[in-house]
Protein backbone atom coordinates (compact mmCIF):
# COMPACT_ATOMS: atom_id res chain seq x y z
CA UNK A 1 0.00 0.00 0.00
CA UNK A 2 2.94 2.20 0.96
CA UNK A 3 4.70 1.64 -2.49
CA UNK A 4 1.35 2.52 -4.20
CA UNK A 5 0.96 5.19 -2.51
CA UNK A 6 4.31 6.88 -3.44
CA UNK A 7 3.73 5.81 -6.66
CA UNK A 8 0.60 7.29 -7.45
CA UNK A 9 -1.18 8.62 -3.82
CA UNK A 10 -4.86 8.87 -5.82
CA UNK A 11 -4.72 5.46 -7.25
CA UNK A 12 -5.61 3.54 -3.83
CA UNK A 13 -9.36 3.35 -3.38
CA UNK A 14 -11.53 3.47 -0.13
CA UNK A 15 -12.21 -0.62 -0.92
CA UNK A 16 -8.00 -1.72 -1.14
CA UNK A 17 -7.69 0.76 1.87
CA UNK A 18 -10.69 -1.48 4.17
CA UNK A 19 -9.32 -4.70 2.52
CA UNK A 20 -5.57 -4.37 3.76
CA UNK A 21 -6.96 -2.78 7.08
CA UNK A 22 -9.21 -5.91 7.74
CA UNK A 23 -6.51 -8.59 6.80
CA UNK A 24 -4.54 -6.66 9.18
CA UNK A 25 -6.93 -6.64 11.91
CA UNK A 26 -8.03 -10.51 11.39
CA UNK A 27 -3.72 -11.50 12.03
CA UNK A 28 -4.03 -9.18 14.90
CA UNK A 29 -1.34 -6.75 13.96
CA UNK A 30 -3.21 -3.60 14.45
CA UNK A 31 -6.11 -3.19 16.52
CA UNK A 32 -8.49 -0.36 15.20
CA UNK A 33 -9.42 3.05 17.28
CA UNK A 34 -12.57 4.89 17.24
CA UNK A 35 -13.37 7.93 19.27
CA UNK A 36 -16.57 8.62 20.04
CA UNK A 37 -19.13 9.30 23.44
CA UNK A 38 -22.42 6.52 23.26
CA UNK A 39 -23.88 8.87 26.34
CA UNK A 40 -24.24 11.93 23.45
CA UNK A 41 -24.63 9.42 20.68
CA UNK A 42 -21.39 10.42 18.99
CA UNK A 43 -19.12 7.66 16.74
CA UNK A 44 -21.53 5.26 17.62
CA UNK A 45 -22.30 4.25 14.09
CA UNK A 46 -18.97 4.95 12.61
CA UNK A 47 -17.97 2.39 15.12
CA UNK A 48 -20.46 -0.27 13.68
CA UNK A 49 -19.64 0.45 10.78
CA UNK A 50 -16.28 -0.27 10.79
CA UNK A 51 -16.94 -3.81 13.34
CA UNK A 52 -19.25 -4.84 9.73
CA UNK A 53 -15.75 -3.50 7.56
CA UNK A 54 -12.77 -4.87 9.71
CA UNK A 55 -13.81 -7.30 12.19
CA UNK A 56 -14.31 -11.20 11.21
CA UNK A 57 -17.70 -13.09 10.62
CA UNK A 58 -17.70 -16.10 11.82
CA UNK A 59 -16.78 -17.89 8.63
CA UNK A 60 -13.43 -16.06 9.01
CA UNK A 61 -12.46 -18.43 12.30
CA UNK A 62 -12.04 -21.55 12.90
CA UNK A 63 -13.89 -24.11 14.55
CA UNK A 64 -15.17 -23.77 17.86
CA UNK A 65 -14.27 -26.62 20.05
CA UNK A 66 -16.80 -27.35 23.18
CA UNK A 67 -17.07 -30.67 25.49
CA UNK A 68 -19.55 -33.30 25.70
CA UNK A 69 -20.94 -33.17 29.04
CA UNK A 70 -21.66 -36.66 29.08
CA UNK A 71 -18.13 -38.56 28.28
CA UNK A 72 -15.67 -35.02 28.43
CA UNK A 73 -14.82 -35.66 24.93
CA UNK A 74 -14.15 -32.70 22.15
CA UNK A 75 -17.46 -31.56 19.66
CA UNK A 76 -16.60 -29.28 16.64
CA UNK A 77 -18.71 -26.65 16.33
CA UNK A 78 -18.64 -25.23 12.80
CA UNK A 79 -20.66 -21.59 12.08
CA UNK A 80 -22.97 -23.29 9.51
CA UNK A 81 -27.38 -23.51 9.56
CA UNK A 82 -27.37 -27.17 8.70
CA UNK A 83 -25.45 -27.95 12.04
CA UNK A 84 -27.25 -28.55 15.32
CA UNK A 85 -28.06 -25.49 17.83
CA UNK A 86 -25.17 -24.34 19.93
CA UNK A 87 -25.30 -20.67 21.55
CA UNK A 88 -24.23 -19.26 24.63
CA UNK A 89 -26.23 -16.63 27.05
CA UNK A 90 -24.07 -13.85 27.94
CA UNK A 91 -26.20 -11.50 29.33
CA UNK A 92 -29.78 -11.68 31.14
CA UNK A 93 -31.82 -8.12 31.48
CA UNK A 94 -34.88 -7.30 32.94
CA UNK A 95 -37.50 -5.13 30.62
CA UNK A 96 -40.44 -3.56 32.43
CA UNK A 97 -42.72 -4.70 28.83
CA UNK A 98 -41.09 -8.27 27.81
CA UNK A 99 -39.90 -9.49 31.11
CA UNK A 100 -36.44 -11.74 31.03
CA UNK A 101 -34.15 -11.16 28.69
CA UNK A 102 -31.68 -13.42 27.49
CA UNK A 103 -28.82 -12.33 25.34
CA UNK A 104 -27.16 -15.58 23.18
CA UNK A 105 -24.93 -15.65 20.76
CA UNK A 106 -25.36 -18.08 18.45
CA UNK A 107 -22.28 -20.18 17.57
CA UNK A 108 -24.17 -23.19 15.06
CA UNK A 109 -27.50 -24.33 13.58
CA UNK A 110 -30.70 -22.05 13.91
CA UNK A 111 -32.78 -21.51 17.12
CA UNK A 112 -36.85 -20.67 16.24
CA UNK A 113 -39.31 -19.10 18.19
CA UNK A 114 -41.65 -21.91 20.13
CA UNK A 115 -38.90 -24.61 19.76
CA UNK A 116 -37.38 -26.17 22.58
CA UNK A 117 -33.84 -26.46 23.28
CA UNK A 118 -31.25 -28.35 26.22
CA UNK A 119 -29.31 -25.99 28.50
CA UNK A 120 -26.23 -27.94 29.56
CA UNK A 121 -25.83 -26.20 32.88
CA UNK A 122 -29.26 -27.59 34.30
CA UNK A 123 -30.04 -30.58 32.31
CA UNK A 124 -33.66 -29.12 31.48
CA UNK A 125 -35.38 -28.85 28.56
CA UNK A 126 -36.63 -24.94 27.74
CA UNK A 127 -38.71 -24.01 25.50
CA UNK A 128 -38.27 -20.52 23.45
CA UNK A 129 -41.26 -18.27 22.83
CA UNK A 130 -40.21 -15.50 21.33
CA UNK A 131 -36.78 -14.13 19.68
CA UNK A 132 -35.71 -10.68 18.78
CA UNK A 133 -33.18 -8.70 17.30
CA UNK A 134 -32.01 -6.13 19.74
CA UNK A 135 -31.87 -2.42 18.49
CA UNK A 136 -30.32 -0.53 21.95
CA UNK A 137 -33.31 -0.72 24.27
CA UNK A 138 -36.25 -1.56 21.64
CA UNK A 139 -37.35 -4.74 20.38
CA UNK A 140 -37.58 -5.90 16.90
CA UNK A 141 -39.37 -9.78 17.19
CA UNK A 142 -37.77 -12.03 14.35
CA UNK A 143 -38.93 -15.69 13.84
CA UNK A 144 -35.14 -17.55 14.08
CA UNK A 145 -31.79 -16.66 15.21
CA UNK A 146 -28.71 -18.45 13.08
CA UNK A 147 -25.40 -19.34 13.30
CA UNK A 148 -23.24 -16.22 13.89
CA UNK A 149 -26.55 -13.78 14.74
CA UNK A 150 -26.84 -12.41 18.25
CA UNK A 151 -30.16 -11.85 19.55
CA UNK A 152 -32.42 -11.92 22.57
CA UNK A 153 -34.95 -14.84 23.76
CA UNK A 154 -37.89 -15.07 26.13
CA UNK A 155 -39.03 -18.23 27.82
CA UNK A 156 -36.41 -19.80 30.57
CA UNK A 157 -37.62 -21.14 33.67
CA UNK A 158 -33.89 -20.83 34.67
CA UNK A 159 -31.14 -19.49 33.08
CA UNK A 160 -27.49 -17.87 34.13
CA UNK A 161 -24.85 -15.83 32.44
CA UNK A 162 -22.76 -18.25 31.10
CA UNK A 163 -24.94 -21.26 30.17
CA UNK A 164 -24.73 -23.18 27.23
CA UNK A 165 -27.90 -24.11 25.37
CA UNK A 166 -28.03 -26.65 22.46
CA UNK A 167 -29.64 -29.10 21.03
CA UNK A 168 -31.00 -31.87 22.55
CA UNK A 169 -29.99 -34.54 20.15
CA UNK A 170 -26.17 -33.32 20.59
CA UNK A 171 -25.01 -32.03 23.94
CA UNK A 172 -22.38 -29.82 24.23
CA UNK A 173 -20.44 -27.59 26.95
CA UNK A 174 -18.86 -24.44 25.67
CA UNK A 175 -16.31 -22.74 27.29
CA UNK A 176 -17.85 -21.63 30.93
CA UNK A 177 -16.99 -18.16 32.34
CA UNK A 178 -15.51 -17.51 35.85
CA UNK A 179 -16.57 -14.80 37.81
CA UNK A 180 -14.30 -14.01 40.51
CA UNK A 181 -15.94 -13.85 44.37
CA UNK A 182 -16.88 -10.36 46.20
CA UNK A 183 -14.30 -8.67 48.01
CA UNK A 184 -16.59 -6.04 49.42
CA UNK A 185 -20.05 -5.14 51.21
CA UNK A 186 -22.31 -3.28 52.26
CA UNK A 187 -25.51 -3.62 54.60
CA UNK A 188 -28.46 -2.31 53.64
CA UNK A 189 -32.30 -1.69 54.36
CA UNK A 190 -34.98 0.01 52.68
CA UNK A 191 -35.75 3.80 54.18
CA UNK A 192 -39.69 2.60 54.60
CA UNK A 193 -40.07 -0.78 55.88
CA UNK A 194 -43.11 -0.75 53.31
CA UNK A 195 -40.69 -1.12 50.49
CA UNK A 196 -38.80 -4.14 51.96
CA UNK A 197 -40.55 -6.42 49.58
CA UNK A 198 -39.64 -4.31 46.59
CA UNK A 199 -36.30 -4.19 47.60
CA UNK A 200 -36.12 -8.03 47.19
CA UNK A 201 -37.63 -8.14 43.88
CA UNK A 202 -35.56 -5.50 42.86
CA UNK A 203 -32.33 -7.18 44.35
CA UNK A 204 -32.99 -10.68 42.48
CA UNK A 205 -33.43 -9.22 39.56
CA UNK A 206 -30.01 -7.39 39.89
CA UNK A 207 -28.59 -10.55 41.27
CA UNK A 208 -29.47 -12.69 37.90
CA UNK A 209 -28.18 -9.81 35.71
CA UNK A 210 -24.55 -9.37 37.15
CA UNK A 211 -22.74 -12.58 38.64
CA UNK A 212 -20.54 -11.04 40.32
CA UNK A 213 -23.04 -8.91 42.75
CA UNK A 214 -24.25 -11.39 45.49
CA UNK A 215 -26.46 -10.77 48.42
CA UNK A 216 -26.70 -12.67 51.75
CA UNK A 217 -28.77 -12.33 54.73
CA UNK A 218 -26.12 -12.05 57.82
CA UNK A 219 -27.75 -15.16 60.18
CA UNK A 220 -26.50 -12.85 63.32
CA UNK A 221 -27.31 -9.57 62.81
CA UNK A 222 -30.08 -10.45 60.22
CA UNK A 223 -28.70 -7.44 58.22
CA UNK A 224 -29.12 -7.77 54.38
CA UNK A 225 -25.24 -8.11 52.92
CA UNK A 226 -24.61 -6.57 49.08
CA UNK A 227 -21.39 -7.46 47.83
CA UNK A 228 -19.54 -6.54 44.75
CA UNK A 229 -16.33 -6.27 43.24
CA UNK A 230 -15.45 -2.55 44.19
CA UNK A 231 -17.26 0.59 46.24
CA UNK A 232 -17.50 1.86 42.17
CA UNK A 233 -19.74 -1.29 41.30
CA UNK A 234 -22.15 -1.21 44.32
CA UNK A 235 -22.52 2.63 44.14
CA UNK A 236 -24.08 1.98 40.78
CA UNK A 237 -25.91 -0.87 41.98
CA UNK A 238 -27.83 1.34 45.01
CA UNK A 239 -28.22 4.01 41.83
CA UNK A 240 -29.81 1.88 40.15
CA UNK A 241 -32.32 0.51 42.69
CA UNK A 242 -32.70 3.85 43.38
CA UNK A 243 -33.16 4.73 39.74
CA UNK A 244 -35.19 1.72 38.39
CA UNK A 245 -36.60 0.41 41.26
CA UNK A 246 -37.39 3.44 43.14
CA UNK A 247 -36.33 2.11 46.42
CA UNK A 248 -34.87 4.53 48.99
CA UNK A 249 -32.27 2.74 50.91
CA UNK A 250 -30.13 3.02 53.91
CA UNK A 251 -26.74 1.33 53.63
CA UNK A 252 -23.67 0.75 56.37
CA UNK A 253 -19.96 1.44 55.65
CA UNK A 254 -18.56 -0.61 53.10
CA UNK A 255 -17.31 -4.11 54.43
CA UNK A 256 -14.40 -6.85 53.65
CA UNK A 257 -15.19 -9.65 52.68
CA UNK A 258 -12.87 -11.52 54.49
CA UNK A 259 -11.99 -15.62 54.63
CA UNK A 260 -11.14 -17.65 57.08
CA UNK A 261 -8.37 -20.61 56.52
CA UNK A 262 -7.28 -23.66 58.63
CA UNK A 263 -3.10 -23.92 59.07
CA UNK A 264 -2.55 -27.40 60.36
CA UNK A 265 -4.29 -30.84 60.76
CA UNK A 266 -6.23 -32.41 63.98
CA UNK A 267 -7.62 -35.57 65.36
CA UNK A 268 -11.69 -35.05 66.96
CA UNK A 269 -13.81 -37.54 68.68
CA UNK A 270 -17.68 -35.92 68.49
CA UNK A 271 -20.12 -37.60 70.27
CA UNK A 272 -23.86 -36.06 69.75
CA UNK A 273 -26.05 -37.78 72.49
CA UNK A 274 -29.91 -36.57 73.41
CA UNK A 275 -32.26 -38.08 74.89
CA UNK A 276 -35.51 -36.54 75.42
CA UNK A 277 -37.97 -39.65 76.17
CA UNK A 278 -38.96 -41.71 73.90
CA UNK A 279 -36.56 -42.25 70.50
CA UNK A 280 -32.81 -40.32 71.13
CA UNK A 281 -30.29 -38.90 69.24
CA UNK A 282 -27.19 -40.62 69.01
CA UNK A 283 -23.91 -39.93 66.27
CA UNK A 284 -20.35 -40.73 67.03
CA UNK A 285 -17.58 -39.44 64.69
CA UNK A 286 -13.77 -39.81 64.71
CA UNK A 287 -11.87 -37.12 62.11
CA UNK A 288 -9.04 -35.83 61.06
CA UNK A 289 -9.62 -31.98 59.87
CA UNK A 290 -6.96 -29.30 58.22
CA UNK A 291 -5.79 -27.38 55.69
CA UNK A 292 -6.37 -28.46 51.84
CA UNK A 293 -4.05 -28.07 49.30
CA UNK A 294 -5.55 -26.90 45.77
CA UNK A 295 -3.93 -27.44 42.57
CA UNK A 296 -4.26 -24.73 39.36
CA UNK A 297 -7.26 -26.69 38.13
CA UNK A 298 -8.98 -27.62 41.23
CA UNK A 299 -12.22 -25.56 42.63
CA UNK A 300 -12.24 -24.02 46.08
CA UNK A 301 -14.55 -26.38 48.57
CA UNK A 302 -14.57 -29.37 51.09
CA UNK A 303 -12.22 -32.21 50.06
CA UNK A 304 -14.30 -34.88 52.02
CA UNK A 305 -12.46 -38.53 52.21
CA UNK A 306 -14.35 -41.35 53.90
CA UNK A 307 -12.19 -43.56 55.17
CA UNK A 308 -14.95 -45.47 57.14
CA UNK A 309 -14.44 -49.31 57.43
CA UNK A 310 -16.23 -52.54 58.57
CA UNK A 311 -19.51 -50.51 58.14
CA UNK A 312 -18.82 -48.81 61.98
CA UNK A 313 -20.91 -46.01 60.36
CA UNK A 314 -23.70 -46.89 57.87
CA UNK A 315 -23.22 -46.00 54.33
CA UNK A 316 -26.30 -44.31 54.58
CA UNK A 317 -24.75 -41.63 57.23
CA UNK A 318 -21.92 -40.80 55.52
CA UNK A 319 -23.39 -37.86 52.99
CA UNK A 320 -24.62 -36.63 56.42
CA UNK A 321 -21.49 -35.80 57.72
CA UNK A 322 -20.53 -34.57 54.79
CA UNK A 323 -23.30 -32.33 54.43
CA UNK A 324 -22.75 -30.85 58.24
CA UNK A 325 -19.03 -29.94 57.73
CA UNK A 326 -20.05 -28.19 54.12
CA UNK A 327 -22.37 -26.35 55.64
CA UNK A 328 -20.52 -25.66 59.10
CA UNK A 329 -18.04 -24.01 56.69
CA UNK A 330 -19.99 -20.84 56.09
CA UNK A 331 -18.72 -19.54 59.96
CA UNK A 332 -14.97 -20.07 60.28
CA UNK A 333 -13.90 -20.60 64.37
CA UNK A 334 -12.43 -16.98 63.98
CA UNK A 335 -15.41 -14.29 63.32
CA UNK A 336 -17.78 -16.47 61.60
CA UNK A 337 -16.17 -15.92 58.00
CA UNK A 338 -16.25 -18.24 55.67
CA UNK A 339 -13.86 -21.16 55.21
CA UNK A 340 -13.20 -21.53 51.22
CA UNK A 341 -10.86 -24.62 51.29
CA UNK A 342 -10.79 -27.45 53.96
CA UNK A 343 -10.16 -30.79 54.15
CA UNK A 344 -11.49 -33.41 56.07
CA UNK A 345 -11.08 -37.35 56.39
CA UNK A 346 -13.59 -39.36 58.20
CA UNK A 347 -12.13 -42.32 59.63
CA UNK A 348 -13.70 -43.86 62.55
CA UNK A 349 -17.08 -43.61 65.15
CA UNK A 350 -19.92 -45.49 66.08
CA UNK A 351 -23.94 -45.66 65.67
CA UNK A 352 -27.26 -46.82 67.50
CA UNK A 353 -29.66 -48.93 65.90
CA UNK A 354 -32.49 -47.11 67.09
CA UNK A 355 -31.38 -43.43 67.89
CA UNK A 356 -29.05 -43.12 65.27
CA UNK A 357 -30.11 -40.84 61.72
CA UNK A 358 -28.65 -38.31 59.50
CA UNK A 359 -29.89 -35.52 61.09
CA UNK A 360 -27.81 -36.87 64.47
CA UNK A 361 -24.40 -37.43 62.48
CA UNK A 362 -24.71 -33.73 60.58
CA UNK A 363 -25.63 -32.17 63.34
CA UNK A 364 -22.25 -34.05 65.36
CA UNK A 365 -20.33 -32.77 62.08
CA UNK A 366 -21.54 -29.23 62.86
CA UNK A 367 -20.77 -29.14 66.48
CA UNK A 368 -17.30 -31.11 65.37
CA UNK A 369 -16.19 -29.00 63.20
CA UNK A 370 -16.61 -25.73 65.75
CA UNK A 371 -14.93 -27.74 68.48
CA UNK A 372 -11.63 -28.75 65.87
CA UNK A 373 -11.63 -25.87 63.66
CA UNK A 374 -10.32 -23.74 66.60
CA UNK A 375 -7.45 -25.84 67.45
CA UNK A 376 -6.41 -25.86 63.50
CA UNK A 377 -4.78 -22.49 63.74
CA UNK A 378 -7.17 -20.64 62.26
CA UNK A 379 -5.90 -17.65 59.81
CA UNK A 380 -8.51 -14.29 58.92
CA UNK A 381 -7.43 -13.77 55.07
CA UNK A 382 -8.09 -10.56 53.58
CA UNK A 383 -8.52 -9.99 49.90
CA UNK A 384 -5.32 -7.99 47.91
CA UNK A 385 -5.95 -5.27 44.93
CA UNK A 386 -3.89 -5.39 42.17
CA UNK A 387 -3.37 -1.75 41.63
CA UNK A 388 -2.10 0.03 38.58
CA UNK A 389 -1.36 3.93 39.03
CA UNK A 390 -0.61 5.83 35.79
CA UNK A 391 0.93 9.14 37.24
CA UNK A 392 2.93 11.72 35.73
CA UNK A 393 6.82 11.64 36.52
CA UNK A 394 6.76 14.33 39.29
CA UNK A 395 3.97 12.45 41.45
CA UNK A 396 5.74 8.69 41.74
CA UNK A 397 7.85 9.47 44.93
CA UNK A 398 4.49 10.48 46.21
CA UNK A 399 2.27 7.80 44.76
CA UNK A 400 4.56 5.19 45.73
CA UNK A 401 5.06 6.27 49.45
CA UNK A 402 0.91 6.30 49.90
CA UNK A 403 0.96 2.90 48.58
CA UNK A 404 3.53 1.91 51.05
CA UNK A 405 1.65 3.46 54.16
CA UNK A 406 -1.24 1.43 53.11
CA UNK A 407 0.41 -1.48 52.97
CA UNK A 408 1.34 -2.42 50.00
CA UNK A 409 3.67 -4.49 48.07
CA UNK A 410 5.52 -2.56 44.95
CA UNK A 411 5.70 -4.70 42.49
CA UNK A 412 7.30 -2.42 39.33
CA UNK A 413 7.24 0.64 37.61
CA UNK A 414 6.90 1.04 34.05
CA UNK A 415 6.71 4.14 31.56
CA UNK A 416 3.79 4.41 29.05
CA UNK A 417 3.38 7.29 26.73
CA UNK A 418 5.25 9.59 29.05
CA UNK A 419 4.14 8.86 32.23
CA UNK A 420 5.15 6.73 35.25
CA UNK A 421 3.32 3.14 35.04
CA UNK A 422 3.46 2.09 39.38
CA UNK A 423 2.20 -1.48 40.22
CA UNK A 424 1.37 -2.67 43.57
CA UNK A 425 -0.94 -5.69 45.64
CA UNK A 426 -2.82 -3.38 48.48
CA UNK A 427 -4.95 -4.83 50.92
CA UNK A 428 -8.89 -3.91 49.89
CA UNK A 429 -8.94 -2.52 53.57
CA UNK A 430 -6.81 0.37 53.33
CA UNK A 431 -7.79 1.11 49.59
CA UNK A 432 -11.56 2.91 50.66
CA UNK A 433 -11.56 6.26 49.11
CA UNK A 434 -8.12 6.01 47.79
CA UNK A 435 -9.16 7.32 43.93
CA UNK A 436 -10.18 10.38 45.64
CA UNK A 437 -6.81 10.65 48.00
CA UNK A 438 -5.20 9.74 44.74
CA UNK A 439 -6.61 12.68 42.72
CA UNK A 440 -5.71 14.96 45.76
CA UNK A 441 -1.85 13.56 46.10
CA UNK A 442 -1.14 14.55 42.37
CA UNK A 443 -3.52 17.28 41.38
CA UNK A 444 -6.09 15.30 39.78
CA UNK A 445 -3.25 13.89 37.23
CA UNK A 446 -3.17 10.19 37.76
CA UNK A 447 -5.55 7.60 37.39
CA UNK A 448 -6.14 4.22 39.00
CA UNK A 449 -7.14 0.55 37.57
CA UNK A 450 -8.12 -1.98 40.76
CA UNK A 451 -8.15 -5.16 40.41
CA UNK A 452 -9.03 -8.30 42.49
CA UNK A 453 -5.82 -10.14 43.17
CA UNK A 454 -5.46 -12.95 45.91
CA UNK A 455 -6.47 -13.44 49.51
CA UNK A 456 -3.96 -13.43 52.32
CA UNK A 457 -3.24 -13.37 55.75
CA UNK A 458 -3.95 -10.47 57.94
CA UNK A 459 -1.01 -9.38 60.40
CA UNK A 460 -1.66 -11.00 63.70
CA UNK A 461 -2.05 -7.29 65.39
CA UNK A 462 -4.58 -6.09 62.62
CA UNK A 463 -6.23 -9.76 62.88
CA UNK A 464 -7.21 -9.38 66.41
CA UNK A 465 -8.54 -6.13 65.70
CA UNK A 466 -10.90 -7.39 63.28
CA UNK A 467 -12.16 -10.12 65.19
CA UNK A 468 -12.52 -7.90 68.33
CA UNK A 469 -14.74 -5.65 66.52
CA UNK A 470 -16.96 -8.42 64.60
CA UNK A 471 -17.26 -9.81 68.28
CA UNK A 472 -18.35 -6.55 69.50
CA UNK A 473 -20.48 -5.60 66.92
CA UNK A 474 -22.54 -9.21 67.45
CA UNK A 475 -22.59 -8.07 71.02
CA UNK A 476 -24.35 -4.49 70.20
CA UNK A 477 -26.77 -6.62 68.10
CA UNK A 478 -27.52 -9.04 70.40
Amino acid sequence: MIEKFFEDPNSITEAEILTALRKAVIDMKIVPMVCGSSFKNKGVQTMLDYVMELLPSPLDKDVIVGTNPDDGSEVEIRPSESEPFVGLAFKIATDPFVGRLCFVRAYSGVLESGSYIKNTRSDAKERISRVFQMHANKQNQIERLQAGDIGAVVGFKDIKTGDTLCDEKRPVVLESMIFPEPVIGYAIEPKKQADADKLGMAIAKLVEEDPTLRVNTDQETGQTILRGMGELHLEIIIDRLKREFKVEINQGAPQVAYKEALTKNVEHKEVYKKQTGGRGKFADIVFEIGPRELGPEDKPGLEFVNDIVGGVIPREFIPAVQKGFESAMVNGPLAGYPIDSMTVRLFHGSYHDVDSDSLSFELAARIGFKEAASKCAPQLLEPIMGVEVISPDEYTGAVTGDLNRRRGIMKGMDTRGGAQVIKADVPLKELFGYITDLRTLTSGRASANLTFSHYAPVPKNLADKVIEEVKGALATSK
